[in-house]
Formats: structure tokens, sequence, C-alpha cells
């Protein structure tokens, strides 16, 4: 799927560019041809009939699978695997863990993913909660998480995957999807394993669940494209601050999905590295609200965006740190500012103020730098705002 982005801006490719602050570089090898592996190292196709495949591990007192199909799974009761991803240098796998609530009456299929970026922890602990709340004798249809895709990464707490192929490399999964099964590098061939054996043979919609990065923290805001019909229905069910009317960059997961024809749509929960509960129980309401839509689970509906001031944008205004110094913000999150607005202040050691930020655009307040010091061309802030151009505004860097 295509970017939406303002070519005439150009900001896009110098965001990408810059700083590893808000996660933006690029795998290498996400498009990269099967033809470069050959051998015991290229991966073997998936079973034909789509049927699970049980590897014969038990870890934990979980059966392990190298592909699932969750119809296979017996109905009326939740099931706790393992998925068997990429290898790592040792040899051994990359286990992920996979809950499915299987309802005893078919019915939507929906996959609910957390853990592509390794320091976003309330995205794991919403996944989490929503699977707690289910009751699969109650369930018409499969609810299947998969809560620490990026194990990795989520090893060492932090966003990126450390790979090994070439020397030190960090590699940022959620620009990997599809992935390659037979790719150049161990993120993207986990990617392949992931997306074609056990997320898109099991979805009829997905969520991936996301928060800011370390050291940026961002509003309460779902991510997805309100042109699509069945995303603008989930999208709206949720109680929260703000929603990004933006496809974002190819190779984000829930682009993935959304190229073969599932509806899917990115939350973003606040700050990475810490549990913010109340931000969380927003997204929990939100996603039950989204399994009622679907038929998969019954009962009135929760709070939803009409009950909430909710702001719509499609456009993120970049504000990036031209000097050094420590950073001091004017604004807060979810404040609405206006043109010449000024945001934010800068002071060098001798505690003398070498900058002064200012909002280019009327918008909101989604993102914020959260660490306390800044160097030339770090974001300080987006601001979230309507642009009525041709196929959307800028993009805010997920």
């Amino acid at each position: 799927m295509a970017s939406k982005v303002d070519e005439g801006l150009g900001r896009r490719d110098f965001l990408i560019a810059s700083v590893a602050t808000i996660g933006a570089s690029a795998g290498l090898a996400a498009t990269a041809p099967s033809a470069h592996a050959a051998g015991p190292a290229a991966a073997a196709a998936p079973p034909a009939s789509g049927a699970t495949v049980y590897t014969g591990d038990v870890i934990e007192g979980r059966k392990v699978v190298s592909a699932l199909d969750v119809d296979d799974l017996e109905p009326g009761r939740k099931h706790l695997l393992y998925f068997q991803g990429v290898e790592m240098p040792t040899g051994q796998h990359w286990y992920v863990s996979v809950i499915v609530a299987r309802g005893t009456k078919p019915g939507k299929r929906v996959v609910l993913t957390s853990g592509v970026h390794g320091d976003e922890m309330s995205s794991v602990h919403t996944v989490q909660t929503v699977m707690n709340q289910l009751d699969p004798a109650d369930m018409s249809g499969t609810v299947m998480a998969v809560t620490d895709i990026a194990r990795a990464a989520m090893e060492g707490m932090q966003r990126r995957w450390p790979n090994a192929g070439r020397g030190a490399d960090l590699i940022d999964l959620n620009r990997e999807w599809p992935g390659n099964e037979n790719g150049l590098t161990a993120p993207s061939r986990h990617a392949g394993l992931l997306f074609n054996r056990l997320l898109r043979p099991n979805a009829d919609a997905a969520i991936d669940f996301h928060t800011g990065t370390t050291g940026f923290e961002v509003a309460a805001f779902n991510i997805g494209g309100l042109d699509v019909p069945a995303v603008k229905a989930m999208i709206e069910l949720y109680p929260v601050d703000q929603i990004y009317d933006n496809h974002v960059y190819p190779g984000v997961l829930h682009n993935a999905f959304m190229d073969e024809g599932i509806p899917a749509f990115t939350p973003e929960i606040g700050a990475a590295r810490v549990l913010d509960l109340e931000m969380i129980a927003l997204f929990v309401e939100g996603t039950m609200n989204v399994l009622k839509h679907h038929g998969i689970v019954a009962g009135p509906m929760g709070r939803t965006g009409k009950d909430v001031n909710v702001f719509t944008g499609n456009s993120a205004f970049p504000i990036l740190a031209t000097e050094g110094g420590l950073v001091e913000h004017l604004v807060k999150l979810n404040e609405r500012v206006q043109p010449g607005q000024k945001l934010a202040l800068q002071r060098n050691s001798f505690g003398e103020v070498v900058a002064e930020y200012k909002s280019g655009v009327s918008g909101v307040v989604t993102g914020q730098r959260s660490d306390a010091m800044a160097e030339p061309g770090n974001p300080l802030a987006f601001i979230l705002f309507h642009q009525d151009v041709a196929g959307g505004g800028e993009t805010y860097p997920e």
C-alpha cells in the first residue's frame, strides 16, 4: 500500500534517515528475492492444506506449532501455544506466545498482536487484558492473540531487533512485513514465518497494538485509513483522544494485512517501557466493542468515539530540534495549538535559551519527546492536524 505523504515537503525521507528515537529506519531486506537463499537455509513452504503442524516439542507444558489453523483447535476453550519462529545464531528458535480463544459457535476470526517493537509494554498488557476477559463458552468465532512477536527485541526491552547477520545491526521489524521466509535477515524471515503460517491464515480482521517509543510518548490514538469502511467502523469504536486517518508506511504489519484484503489498524497507547493502566483501559474497552461489532461476544457496547471529544487528523507536523540541550515543553499531550504558538524551548549547559520551537499548524499535540535532553534532528513533538491535500498529508513515524 502506498504511503500517503506530502512529497512536496519531503519530510518522510528525512525522518526515516534521522534518529533512532522514533525508530523510522527501514529494514533493508524486506523485499529481498528468495533466489538469494539456497539449500538448507531456505525455509520450507507452508503446508498445502493450511493445517496445524505440531513440531513435537513442548515448552513449559505448551505445545509448539510451526503452522496454525485455529479451526483445528477444540471449540469452547482457550489454547496456549508457542509458535516456532526464526532461528537464533545458536541454532535454537525464537518462540512466540500464542493465545487462542475459540468459541463454541462459528463466526469471525480477529487477530490481536503486540510486541512488534520490544519496548512497548502497554500494548502487551492491553492484549493480555482483553484475552483474560473472554469466555470461549459464550463466544461465536475466534480471537487469537500473539503478544511477543519481536522476541529478540523484547528480551532487551528495546524497539528494534538486534540482528547478527552483518555485525551489530538493529532492524525495525515494523518495516519488514509481510516478511520473506527466505529473506536476507533473520527479522525478515521471522516476519515471513509468522505472517504466512500464523497471522494471515487466521484473520478476518486484525489489530496491531503499539505505544510510543523509548524517549517519545504519545497520546491515546488509533492509526488507520478511514477511507476503508471496515476499518473506519472499528476505529470509531474506541473512546480515545485522537484518530490519525492515514495509511502510514508500507512494511508495517497492519498494512500487510490490508494488502491481503484483511481490515486492520494500529492503536497507539502512550509511553514505552511502562504500563499506563488508565490508558490501557480505554483500548480494552474499544477492543471489546470491536469484538461485539463482529458478533464474537455479546453484550452492550461500551463508550465509543462518539462519547468523547475525539480529534481526527490526516497528517502529523514534526517539530525537530535544531540545537542540543535540555528541552522544556510548554504544552501537554492532547492540547490544541495554533500556528505560531510556542511549544518548547531549549537551554544549553549554561542555562541560556538556545532555541524556541513553534507550531506551524493548527491541531493537537499527539506526541512529545519524554527524554529531557535532545540533539539536533531529534523529534521534540508531533502535531496532528488535517490537511486538505490529495492522498492525505505527512505520516507519523510509527
